[in-house]
């Protein structure tokens, strides 16, 4: 019997954790580990306690913010270190599975929280059709490591 490896099995759950996701127009999943454990696991959408925007805007999605992001969501990164911190797990030296590579703000924290490597399955900047990947060319530039996967998933769907 063929064993994944843990990058396969971490990459998979991140891709299943999407599908829990509440957003009318990306499913993105996440899962902060630490030397082979789960340490937290996240997936984008709005604070527990508000609107799930699938089910209160299912037209349009949440509002926008000035910016014109969505005004609710929280990044499936940040729900995963966020989880963790709340938690009192330590983030400093983990690893980061992540359906879509981290937005510019979603690196900042990343790099705060201590995250030691990045992997992500998708790119950020050919989903919003810009010319570079802001957040990985942060984590890079001070000192992060950050892969794009290129490894087997078997038992998964397609993402939104």
């Amino acid at each position: 019997m063929n064993k994944p490896a843990f990058d396969d099995i971490f990459m998979e759950l991140a891709v299943n954790l999407a599908k829990r996701s509440h957003c009318i127009k990306r499913h993105v999943g996440a899962v902060l580990t630490k030397d082979t454990r789960i340490i937290s696991i996240g997936y984008n959408g709005p604070p527990p306690g508000t609107h799930n925007c699938d089910e209160e805007f299912p037209e349009e999605g949440c509002p926008k913010d000035s910016k014109g992001g969505c005004s609710l969501a929280i990044h499936a990164e940040q729900n995963a270190i966020l989880y963790a911190v709340k938690n009192k797990a330590t983030v400093e030296g983990s690893t980061l599975y992540v359906t879509l590579s981290p937005c510019l703000a979603c690196a900042r924290v990343i790099y705060t929280a201590g995250v030691e490597k990045v992997i992500y399955l998708n790119s950020y900047a050919e989903y919003k059709g810009i010319a570079s990947d802001e957040g990985v060319d942060f984590l890079r530039k001070f000192g992060v490591a950050v892969e794009k996967y290129d490894g087997q998933i078997e038992h998964v769907t397609e993402l939104i």
